[in-house]
């Protein structure tokens, strides 16, 4: 690794995940578990756009990993000022920015508004995009920002209860497919029993048939081209990666496109602020789930800079976040 480090990088990204930023007094988690510190988050992204603006070379871009803002800015009639305030602090510094939707995105936004809002980064790319997209509604997009790497963005609420119409099919597809498995009055509740159908729950969702046939064809396209392929999604898909109750609906089906595929080299997703990482054992591919800056206590950090060579990915974390060598398969 060390000597990896001495070589210069072929290009960077900065990475952070959860930052849910809220102008309230701290709180804690869904189940009262874990402490959340709403203000300080904004510190913390500070910190991490200080440490990229002063970084040589600079990062290329920031993957920004979903949960921008808190869905407490709802309740408060704050979620424009609050997503004014956090997307303030990336505009302090020129890199391009692409943001990721999660769970507290559609808490605040609805989805015709977050494909009008900053937080489409399809609408202000540099020019880097290569203009194809999932198309329809789905938030689903890829970037090379070297040659030979591509970066694919994923929407994991593409499937979903959140920023769907309840009068839509899309909505009562998903309302569906949910109830076969939870039974809860409180659907953020997740099913009795344990195990991976824990996952089941109004805070997840999944990848259409659409997506993940776009992605398919993403893939072959950088199968061809000898490309590796860095996916990036909220949610996690791998269930070593996670905590069960973190994963996407289908992360089988979505595993089994990479699975078929031999250009990804790594998934990143964030969702669960304890983070997580497996290494596929049948294809190599890296399954990285990023600690999320929320549930980080002032003076602590959550944020990582990735260095991208030839052969591999280097990691370098800060705060709560571990350094990690990521070889290529």
């Amino acid at each position: 690794m060390d000597s990896c480090c001495q070589q210069t990088p072929l290009f960077t990204f900065g990475v952070i995940a959860d930052i849910q930023y809220a102008d309230i007094d701290d709180g804690f988690n869904y189940s009262r578990t874990r402490k959340r510190y709403y203000r300080s988050s904004l510190e913390l992204l500070r910190n991490a756009q200080e440490s990229w603006s002063e970084s040589a070379p600079r990062p290329e871009f920031i993957l920004q990993l979903g949960d921008i803002i808190d869905g407490f800015n709802k309740g408060h009639a704050a979620s424009d000022r609050a997503l004014d305030s956090v997307l303030s602090e990336f505009s302090s510094s020129p890199t391009e920015v692409h943001h990721v939707w999660g769970n507290h995105e559609f808490y605040n936004f609805s989805r015709s508004a977050l494909l009008r809002s900053k937080l489409n980064s399809t609408l202000r790319t540099d020019g880097r995009l290569s203009g194809d997209q999932a198309g329809g509604d789905i938030y689903a997009y890829h970037f090379s920002p070297f040659p030979g790497f591509q970066f694919v963005v994923l929407d994991a609420y593409d499937v979903s209860l959140l920023g769907r119409e309840e009068s839509s099919e899309q909505y009562s597809s998903a309302f569906s497919l949910i109830r076969q498995y939870n039974n809860n009055e409180d659907l953020n509740c997740p099913p009795a029993g344990g195990g991976l159908e824990q996952r089941f729950t109004k805070f997840n969702g999944g990848f259409s048939k659409e997506q993940l046939d776009w992605l398919d064809s993403v893939l072959c396209s950088a199968d061809e081209k000898r490309e590796k392929v860095t996916i990036v999604s909220h949610l996690p898909v791998h269930p070593y990666s996670t905590d069960p109750i973190c994963l996407a609906w289908n992360f089988d089906e979505l595993l089994a496109v990479i699975r078929s595929h031999c250009s990804v080299v790594c998934f990143m997703a964030g969702h669960d602020h304890d983070g997580g990482y497996h290494r596929d054992k049948d294809t190599g591919v890296h399954h990285l789930t990023l600690e999320g800056v929320i549930e980080t206590p002032p003076g602590s950090d959550a944020f990582a800079t990735v260095s991208v060579y030839e052969d591999r990915m280097v990691l370098k974390g800060k705060g709560r976040i571990a350094d990690r060598e990521l070889l290529f398969p």
